[in-house]
């Protein structure tokens, strides 16, 4: 069920023909430009394309040292990469990435701003369109630009059930926060394009905070978005000491677990970056084989561009089995031990 619901947002007047091209956030983590940047590249590129009039794609790079993550930008459709360098911008934090990218947006106005849903993002996003006032979509599951030129944002209500398009009619940027695997990547190939410095003060609450230290978790874990084979698993599978046998499916098959929202609020499973759907990821494995998932909406949304999806599940009128090509009504404690001793 799509409906169409409106959210206009015109706190003040303003000249919004003042703004144009669109605006990605480039976030850098261990000295890498994250996957979700290079994918909100391939869809401002489409988006821009859309509303015509030369429209560009811009990327904006804050921290210590952005200017060498510009060719990388460039090569997946980047036209202009602004950047900030600070050696306050070293670590993250909210309160001066915050305020460093607000006073980029004034600058250069750009009509449209784009922001990967990751940890730093979330958070990053809706101090942003605070400090701007104007509207923020959250976890986006499709962009598009209508007939009329309009920036449609189309978020998940009520538990995925409904479709809401969302509009900034009247104030700008438009900003839109999205999760990794949704959209695509361009293809990367040599492209040139013009590199920005851009200079601010930032003052923020100062040093009222301080970053005593910053301790990274290694994980050999490979991201559910590269695994081509998956195993889900959902409130159905009824314990964490259940779920480990669906960690050995996996690890035979050569894929990776993911979870539905219930299955890591009960500490089966660790981290977000677990979970399937408009709250964590999106995949697209060769092979989704769930087992004691219910299907709603905001799981399967994450799930729509898998190949192959067997689900396994008690209940006959499940909704996972509306999108799914086998689908197997039994008890899963009957079918993962046979197949873990099958591969065996």
């Amino acid at each position: 069920m799509q409906s169409r619901s409106e959210t206009l947002i015109d706190m003040e007047q303003m000249n919004i023909s003042e703004y144009k091209h669109i605006l990605v956030y480039a976030e850098v983590r261990d000295e890498k430009v994250s996957g979700i940047s290079l994918e909100l590249l391939g869809e401002a590129t489409r988006l821009a394309a859309a509303l015509g009039n030369n429209t560009e794609v811009w990327a904006a790079v804050l921290g210590v040292d952005g200017e060498k993550y510009s060719s990388e930008l460039f090569r997946y459709g980047a036209q202009k990469v602004i950047v900030y360098s600070n050696s306050m911008l070293g670590v993250y934090r909210s309160d001066l990435y915050g305020e460093a990218l607000t006073q980029l947006v004034n600058k250069y106005k750009p009509e449209t701003v784009l922001i990967g849903a990751t940890y730093a993002g979330s958070e990053l996003a809706p101090t942003v369109a605070a400090k701007l006032k104007t509207g923020l979509a959250a976890h986006c599951n499709e962009l598009r630009i209508d007939e009329n030129k309009q920036f449609i944002q189309v978020v998940p209500a009520f538990g995925g059930k409904v479709l809401g398009d969302i509009l900034t009619p009247g104030h700008r940027p438009q900003m839109a926060t999205i999760k990794s695997g949704i959209m695509q990547k361009n293809e990367p190939c040599e492209r040139t394009g013009v590199v920005e410095k851009f200079d601010c003060d930032l003052t923020s609450v100062g040093d009222k905070i301080q970053v005593l230290a910053v301790n990274k978790e290694q994980s050999t874990r490979r991201p559910l978005n590269e695994s081509e084979i998956i195993i889900g698993g959902g409130f159905g599978v009824g314990s964490k000491e259940k779920w480990a046998q669906l960690e050995e499916l996996a690890s035979l098959l050569g894929g990776a677990t993911g979870c539905t929202r219930p299955a890591l609020d009960e500490g089966w499973t660790q981290g977000e970056h677990t979970m399937i759907g408009t709250s964590g990821v999106a995949v697209k494995p060769k092979v989704y084989i769930n087992f004691g998932i219910s299907g709603a909406a905001h799981h399967t949304c994450g799930i729509k561009d898998a190949g192959l999806i067997i689900s396994v599940n008690k209940d006959a009128c499940a909704p996972i089995f509306e999108v799914s090509d086998f689908k197997i009504v039994s008890e899963w404690e009957k079918i993962v031990p046979a197949l873990i001793e099958k591969l065996k």
